[in-house]
């Protein structure tokens, strides 16, 4: 593995009008939507930025870049202001939520790596443990939990990254990029102002759904929870060491591949095409869900179940801002389904239904009824289930995150690491279409690629 060298550790302060100002305490309490990521691992991106050699150097990187990302990160904090605070749960409280005192401050780490940036940053295979060095760790053992920490990585004479942990619990993926295109907007325009369409809206009163819902997803953490005699601890379930052995890719669904999978499914399937919902999030997170389940191979009994993230914003009796700061996903589920079901020729067809069918059912349903369904759903899992699930999306733009040295060459959702997740984004270059990341073990991930590429040439 490469070595890392840390060259400086700082706590960055939000900005304030001038050197007498204090920032004013925040107190944001948790909602609905947030509490159901309240125990789950910190989400974590990495992105990548070439610069050409005379940039990279160390003596511009750290005269002229690295002074840049600091003023502009304090001056986001402005804006995104309990980014900077800290997760509590008072004892007579009924729910956690955001404390943001007047010195508090986020963690940025700044490092160094000898690793090839081209390789590192490209799309081809990749050890995992040298993706993962280039995101913070992230504090798993404290009561108090500080929700965001920072590390800008330079590659001396070939490009830099920023790598972000954040405390799920705090916000959701289309949050996390608002932020960071937030940061690089202030940075790339060294203005102390924000546009409309990237201005964090902070009020919780937009979420409207029964109070009683939270003491639901409380017990579900609870019931899962290895700590039952304390709720109330907002530690973290320790976060395994990283098998040595994984590695990374990432791979595209271009639009003339979707269209292809489209017709396929129509051709395939008995139900009429209006019965069918074949958006590209169904077509795209079927294929590789049916391809995932054929790399594992195994008994056609064993159990599986495919997981995504619904965004709620517009699906509230009263929409929700897009630029609204916070969760506001719920997880939804495909369970009690068997392997075999997606193993043989028809797995693909099988799994467009079934993926299809869900996401039509959101519109279907309140928010109560769709929270006892995964309730439920979670409750029956069976042991030695093969949990996959997506994360990211295609329409959050994080490749138009310019800091000002060009837009991001890459950019990878490093938690799907920690378990059978890939990480959906937009493509890079050209319109439409999908780009996956994905971890495996090698002998894994050799099969899937097999089993991806020969898939789209049928």
């Amino acid at each position: 593995m490469t070595t890392l060298k840390v060259t400086k550790i700082s706590q960055v302060n939000p900005a304030t009008n001038s050197s007498h100002d204090t920032i004013n305490s925040l107190v944001l309490p948790l909602t609905f939507f947030d509490l159901r990521w309240l125990k789950f691992h910190p989400t974590e991106r990495v992105i990548f930025y070439k610069l050409d050699k005379d940039s990279s150097s160390r003596d511009s990187f750290h005269s002229v870049i690295l002074p840049k990302l600091e003023l502009s990160l304090s001056t986001v904090l402005r804006h995104y202001l309990p980014l900077a605070g800290r997760l509590k749960w008072d004892p007579q409280d009924p729910k956690p939520h955001i404390l943001v005192l007047p010195n508090d401050s986020v963690k940025l780490i700044v490092a160094e790596s000898e690793a090839n940036f081209s390789i590192i940053s490209g799309k081809g295979l990749r050890p995992e443990t040298e993706i993962r060095s280039l995101v913070p760790e992230f504090p798993v053992g404290c009561d108090s939990p500080s929700v965001l920490a920072l590390q800008v990585t330079l590659f001396p004479n070939q490009g830099f990254c920023i790598g972000v942990a954040a405390h799920h619990s705090v916000m959701d993926g289309k949050t996390v990029v608002k932020f960071i295109k937030s940061w690089a907007h202030i940075c790339n325009h060294e203005t102390m102002s924000l546009p409309e369409n990237l201005t964090a809206f902070l009020d919780r009163s937009v979420i409207n759904v029964p109070a009683s819902l939270d003491a639901k997803i409380l017990d579900i953490l609870l019931y899962f929870s290895e700590e039952k005699d304390d709720l109330r601890s907002l530690k973290l379930p320790p976060m395994e060491k990283i098998n040595p052995d994984l590695v990374r890719i990432t791979l595209e669904l271009t639009p003339e591949n979707i269209d292809k999978l489209r017709e396929r499914a129509e051709k395939e399937s008995t139900r009429s095409h209006l019965e069918l919902h074949l958006s590209t999030f169904v077509v795209a997170n079927a294929y590789l869900w049916t391809c995932l389940v054929k790399t594992r191979g195994g008994e056609v009994d064993r159990p599986v179940r495919f997981m995504y993230a619904a965004d709620f914003r517009n699906r509230l009796d009263k929409p929700v801002p897009e630029t609204y700061f916070g969760n506001c996903v719920f997880p939804m589920g495909c369970y009690g389904y068997k392997a075999g079901l997606f193993l043989g020729e028809d797995g693909f067809v099988n799994s467009v239904e079934i993926i299809g069918d869900s996401v039509k059912g959101i519109a279907s349903q309140n928010i109560e009824a769709l929270c006892e369904f995964y309730v439920d759903g979670t409750k029956k899992v069976k042991p030695g289930t093969q949990s996959g699930s997506v994360a990211g999306s295609n329409r959050f733009g994080l490749y138009t995150s310019d800091f000002g040295w060009g837009k991001p060459v890459n950019s990878e959702i490093v938690s799907i690491d920690r378990n059978e997740a890939f990480s959906m984004s937009e493509r890079r270059e050209g319109e439409g279409g999908v780009e996956i990341g994905l971890c495996l073990e090698k002998s894994e991930m050799d099969l899937f690629i097999s089993l991806f590429q020969n898939g789209l040439q049928d």
